[in-house]
């Protein structure tokens, strides 16, 4: 049946996890199969070419595996590549700026917004057009944070080196006076704690990973290819481009439960 065939999510590492999360949650009866580009992490800093070039081989990989619906579980890949991908194929295509966007422009009470992601996203602009769809007096300011996805594909979110970097990349936003932060690349997520206690209580921190699944949901209600209760046991397979076995443990770790079937892909081939 078409709705027992998984969905397929893929990230530029392990920041997708966020995001892998949150389907687990709202959409436990779903099959998943995660890919993990790690040989080629990060994408932000890298040309749209590029990028388009490793999202559609990573497309391209799920697509093989028999997916009836992709997540684009990257902030950068989304904002460089979702229109066309959604031109290229036929089958259903997300990614997560909307869902961010959305989330931010309805919890903000001052207007002031900040949005911190890689390189590729911030300069993309991207989260701008789509709050600016909603309401166009929030004032955004953004922020390149290139550090953060080395330090959260090392397994260092809570460390002393994060903390030192989220102050040096986060200063400015707080003293501008934002009240929502959009964590606008997947790995972030992984920092919240780091990252909450800088800016304090009183800024929200907008994690995209929910909203994205709730529109996943909507998307396979839609297309009338929601797997229901009753069937299997949901399965989730797991594959990477680099070393397995570090993969694995730090998602076993972020996601609380056992991950012992992490696969290599040779992505190139796709």
């Amino acid at each position: 049946m078409m709705s027992d065939r998984p969905i397929g999510v893929f990230d530029s590492g392990l920041g997708g996890l966020t995001v892998l999360k949150e389907i687990m949650k709202i959409l436990p009866n779903e099959n998943i199969i995660y890919f993990g580009d790690t040989a080629r992490v990060p994408y932000g800093p890298r040309s749209k070419d590029t990028v388009m070039k490793y999202t559609f081989q990573a497309i391209n990989f799920l697509i093989s595996k028999g997916v009836k619906a992709i997540v684009i579980a990257c902030n950068t890949a989304t904002a460089r590549c979702l229109k066309e991908a959604n031109e290229k194929y036929d089958i259903p295509i997300i990614g997560v700026i909307e869902a961010g966007a959305r989330t931010a422009a309805y919890s903000t009470k001052n207007k002031i917004v900040g949005v911190i992601g890689t390189e590729g996203t911030v300069r993309s602009k991207t989260y701008n057009a789509e709050i600016a769809k909603i309401d166009k007096d929030i004032k955004i300011i953004d922020k390149a944070c290139n550090l953060f996805v080395p330090i959260v594909e090392e397994g260092w979110a809570n460390t002393e080196i994060a903390r030192l970097t989220a102050e040096k990349y986060l200063e400015e936003l707080v003293n501008e006076g934002i009240d929502s932060l959009v964590l606008g690349c997947t790995h972030y997520p992984i920092l919240k704690r780091t990252i909450g206690e800088y800016v304090g209580e009183d800024i929200k921190l907008v994690n995209p990973a929910k909203e994205t699944a709730m529109d996943l949901k909507k998307v396979l209600e839609e297309e009338d290819i929601l797997r229901k209760d009753g069937n299997e046991r949901a399965y989730y397979e797991y594959y990477v481009s680099d070393i397995p076995e570090k993969f694995a443990s730090i998602a076993t770790e972020f996601i609380k439960r056992d991950i012992d079937n992490v696969n290599h892909v040779e992505i190139q081939k796709y």
